[in-house]
């Protein structure tokens, strides 16, 4: 039984970020709470592109950022609870929208700028790191948090692995 798990891996380009958000999304399950770390641009949008096509074929020409609306809900089997924490002062701003309904339900839920509201994540959750290493190039630092995160973020790894011996 792992409780923590931790692996970091690279993006080449916006595309090849949407193809591995999708291969992540396809590995998540109704609870998973995943939150997003990095600057303007890094491609946290981008990544949860391919979350919602993985997780429930959801066109990513359908993702959009809810950076003034906080929530943005993709139906399917499970649903996707994609928030932006980007114009919130604090996780006390979360109490409004009813983020605890969310967070660990019934769907996934995916936090962009988490660390804005580090404090009101669940502690078994995974957390995503996103650095521009250049102008195409994103090193994704990955840390999970629980049993049912780390088993996730593991078998994340190992389509990684399969779909890189495809290429």
């Amino acid at each position: 039984m792992i409780e923590h798990f931790e692996f970091t891996f690279l993006s080449s380009s916006s595309s090849h970020t949407i193809k591995l958000g999708k291969l992540l999304g396809a590995q998540l399950s109704a609870g998973c709470v995943i939150g997003l770390v990095g600057e303007l641009g890094a491609g946290k949008t981008c990544f949860i592109k391919g979350l919602a096509e993985g997780l429930n074929n959801t066109p990513e020409s359908e993702v959009t950022s809810p950076t003034f609306t906080i929530l943005q809900e993709y139906p399917g089997p499970v649903p996707l609870y994609h928030f932006d924490a980007y114009r919130l002062s604090g996780s006390q701003d979360l109490e409004a929208i009813g983020f605890e309904d969310y967070v660990g339900a019934d769907g996934v839920a995916v936090i962009e700028w988490a660390d804005r509201i580090q404090d009101a994540l669940p502690r078994e959750a995974l957390l995503i790191t996103i650095e521009a290493v250049s102008e195409n190039e994103r090193r994704f630092t990955c840390r999970a948090q629980g049993t049912n995160h780390c088993d996730m973020l593991a078998s994340f790894r190992a389509a990684l692995a399969a779909a890189g011996k495809k290429s």
